[in-house]
C-alpha cells in the first residue's frame, strides 16, 4: 500500500469514526474504544503533515 492510499484511508477512517462517536454515549465502552483509536488516527495523520483541525469535529 502506497503512502497516499494509507493517508487517504486515514482520513476517512478519521471522519466516519467520528460520526459514529457523535451518535454513541460518552461513557459507554464503545465510546471509548473508539475514542483510543480516534487518538491514533489524530497522531498518524498529524506525523504525516494533515490538518486534522477541519476534519476534527470531537475535538478531544
Amino acid at each position: 500500500m502506497s503512502e497516499k492510499e494509507m493517508l487517504k484511508i486515514s482520513v476517512e477512517e478519521f471522519s466516519r469514526l467520528q460520526d459514529y462517536m457523535i451518535d454513541s454515549e460518552k461513557e459507554s465502552a464503545a465510546y471509548k474504544k473508539m475514542k483510543r483509536r480516534y487518538m491514533e488516527l489524530k497522531i498518524i495523520l498529524s506525523v504525516y503533515g494533515i490538518d486534522i483541525s477541519v476534519l476534527d469535529f470531537i475535538k478531544e
